[in-house]
């Protein structure tokens, strides 16, 4: 199948946008229509499993983003991913190297990743109040949990309906169509020529910070940034600020804009 998505723009550079686990393709609202018209073609998909991209099948979110490009005609593509979608973006990257031309990843998971305590408490709350069938509670867990202290109220609720949508596609599913991980390395990860934004929040879970400290050292041509005011999702906390970040990289590692930076490392 081919993901559900949204196009804007008519750049000759193509960016994909990749939600987080707690989101769907509504996540880029504050960023789809700004990046088209900083020159880019931009697409926003649902990732199988959230939003309007229902589990019909076994599958892998990188190879179904690869597709993707394949149905819209892009050779590459800069993928600027969040959380969950930062692993994927990752995974695209180490699997298909050629197809990617930069990584924006905002809070990213990474490939094989294991939780600290935190994280671990947290999977574990969420998967009692499932298994319970609390789902609303779940909801406001996730809520509550990856939203940072500056994420105004319809960012709360975009999350709160995202999250519910993927539980009730993903708990429907069948067990065989379940996604299928793909074999990603740390060695593999090292090889990813790509130049990329590594951002994070202050006020995020210590996994993803240790993460970006990882990542900075570990790609070959990252760049970090921090964010003194973000939770986990800052696209949905600052919009605004996180556009100019994401522009700014854009413009000078894809539209190769001289002279600009990814934003000051903490505002």
């Amino acid at each position: 199948m081919t993901l559900s998505h949204d196009l804007a723009g008519t750049g000759p550079s193509t960016v994909v946008l990749l939600h987080s686990g707690v989101c769907d393709r509504r996540m880029w609202d504050g960023q789809f229509h700004a990046l088209a018209g900083a020159g880019h073609r931009v697409v926003r998909c649902d990732l199988r499993g959230f939003g309007d991209s229902p589990i019909d099948a076994p599958h892998t979110h990188a190879e179904d983003v690869r597709e993707l490009l394949d149905h819209l005609g892009a050779e590459r593509a800069a993928v600027v991913g969040s959380s969950f979608g930062g692993r994927v973006a990752l995974e695209l990257a180490a699997l298909h190297p050629g197809r990617v031309r930069a990584l924006a990843l905002l809070a990213p998971a990474v490939p094989g990743m294991e939780p600290g305590d935190r994280l671990r408490a947290w999977g574990d709350h969420e998967d009692a109040l499932v298994e319970a069938g609390d789902l609303d509670a779940a909801v406001e867990l996730n809520v509550d949990t990856w939203l940072g202290p500056e994420a105004p109220e319809p960012a709360r609720a975009l999350v709160r309906e995202g999250q519910r949508r993927a539980f009730d596609l993903q708990l429907a599913a069948p067990e065989e169509h379940h996604p299928v991980t793909p074999e990603v390395t740390r060695d593999d990860l090292a090889r990813i020529q790509a130049p990329a934004l590594v951002a994070v929040g202050a006020h995020d879970l210590p996994d993803f910070r240790a993460i970006a400290d990882d990542l900075a050292r570990l790609l070959p041509a990252a760049r970090r940034v921090d964010l003194a005011w973000a939770g986990h999702l800052p696209a949905l906390e600052r919009p605004e600020e996180t556009t100019r970040l994401l522009v700014d990289f854009l413009a000078e590692e894809v539209l190769q804009v001289p002279g600009l930076s990814p934003g000051a490392p903490s505002r």
